[in-house]
């Protein structure tokens, strides 16, 4: 069984960054480290601040293109729902591998 996850990271200032992977903790230290290219690592996305898990690549895959395509206020209701304080989630479980 596969998983794939949709997830936000944010900066410090609150820059969001919306996102597809298989494998999470894998993806958010990629964006840690700085070693993925783009917008993330530009504008220093690096807490993870919401996911979402599905077992269809499909279904994650348009989840990311809805998220993207919501306003900022409707983002930050999302997060509110799983995180409020806006906490690094990755502390968790990164430290665990």
């Amino acid at each position: 069984m596969r998983q794939y996850f949709v997830y936000i990271m944010a900066s410090e200032r609150g820059t969001l960054y919306i996102g597809v992977s298989n494998d999470l903790i894998r993806r958010v230290c990629e964006h840690k480290q700085g070693v993925l290219e783009g917008f993330s690592k530009k504008y220093g996305c690096t807490k993870l601040i919401y996911f979402e898990e599905t077992e269809d690549v499909l279904v994650a895959l348009e989840r990311e293109k809805v998220l993207k395509g919501w306003i900022r206020k409707k983002k930050e209701a999302l997060i509110g729902t799983m995180n409020p304080g806006w906490i690094d989630l990755s502390a968790r479980f990164i430290s665990e591998r």
